[in-house]
């Protein structure tokens, strides 16, 4: 088990557990760097940064996740010690994460045109306060039974280029990094394999000034991720990474702190933030 993982979501966007429940598992397994990056919000972070309190051996790290658009590619840009009360950086998240709720909803009508009869209804409750995401409308599925597991309903359905996917309208990646720099934060690609040319990208955020990119990500392979900080040592990135995990289904997931992310990635970033530990 490691001490560090990058890139956590929770209930307020499309986890399962609270902020302070994520800190809560965060301390049990002993991570010493925690960062909570809930997709396009950052309404998670006091909660966590409270809650961490009781635990002073852990930090947790200010982060948001931003889902943008670049040609052929979904791409999510992680902003690391961005100033959470900003709230023209918040209002900006907001128009984003709304934009969600439309694409969740053609997604819904898409699954029962197809014969699965989802209810919208339902996907809301199971979102509850939180951003409605894919993972809500996954679990959706599992519960009808038209998948077996919450990785089915991704990589059949829902996924990039499955028959019930719907593309949104979304920032552009250098918009994203100059927007979490705007709010003071550092901004670092993340899961560089979901994107179709990753290199190319790499070179256009770094000129922008992306600080890193994701290379212990999740169930990455010790072949992708040599490739990876090959890129990342290149363009004088900062090889960072996390278990991006949800908690909706822990037998396949990722979990807390199992990402294999060094500590030095952590300290390079809050030592690039200028912050005291």
């Amino acid at each position: 088990m490691g001490q560090v993982d990058l890139h956590v979501h929770t209930s307020v966007s499309d986890g399962r557990h609270t902020p302070e429940e994520i800190v809560r598992k965060a301390a049990a397994v002993g991570l010493k760097y925690l960062a909570i990056c809930d997709h396009d919000t950052v309404d998670g972070v006091a909660a966590a940064i409270e809650s961490a309190q009781s635990y002073p051996e852990l930090m947790v790290i200010p982060g948001v996740e931003m889902s943008t658009l670049a040609v052929g590619s979904e791409v999510h840009m992680l902003g690391y010690f961005v100033d959470y009360t900003d709230v023209s950086f918040k209002n900006i998240l907001a128009e984003v994460s709304d934009s969600r709720i439309g694409r969740a909803e053609a997604m819904v009508d898409k699954l029962n045109e197809m014969g699965m009869k989802i209810e919208w209804s339902r996907v809301q409750e199971l979102a509850g306060d939180g951003t409605i995401g894919r993972p809500h409308i996954a679990n959706a599925m599992l519960e009808k039974g038209y998948v077996s597991t919450f990785k089915e309903a991704f990589d059949k359905y829902i996924a990039q280029g499955g028959p019930a996917y719907v593309e949104r309208s979304k920032i552009t990646p250098s918009e994203a990094v100059e927007i979490i720099i705007k709010a003071g934060g550092l901004p670092v690609l993340a899961h560089p394999f979901t994107v179709k040319e990753p290199e190319k990208l790499i070179k256009e955020l770094k000129e922008v000034g992306l600080v890193g990119m994701e290379v212990y990500y999740d169930n990455y392979s010790p072949d992708e991720r040599k490739i990876l900080a090959k890129l990342a040592a290149k363009y004088n990135l900062i090889a960072a990474g996390g278990s991006d995990y949800h908690g909706i289904d822990d037998a396949v997931e990722t979990l807390l702190g199992e990402s294999e992310t060094p500590v030095d990635a952590a300290e390079k970033l809050i030592a690039l933030a200028g912050k005291n530990v």
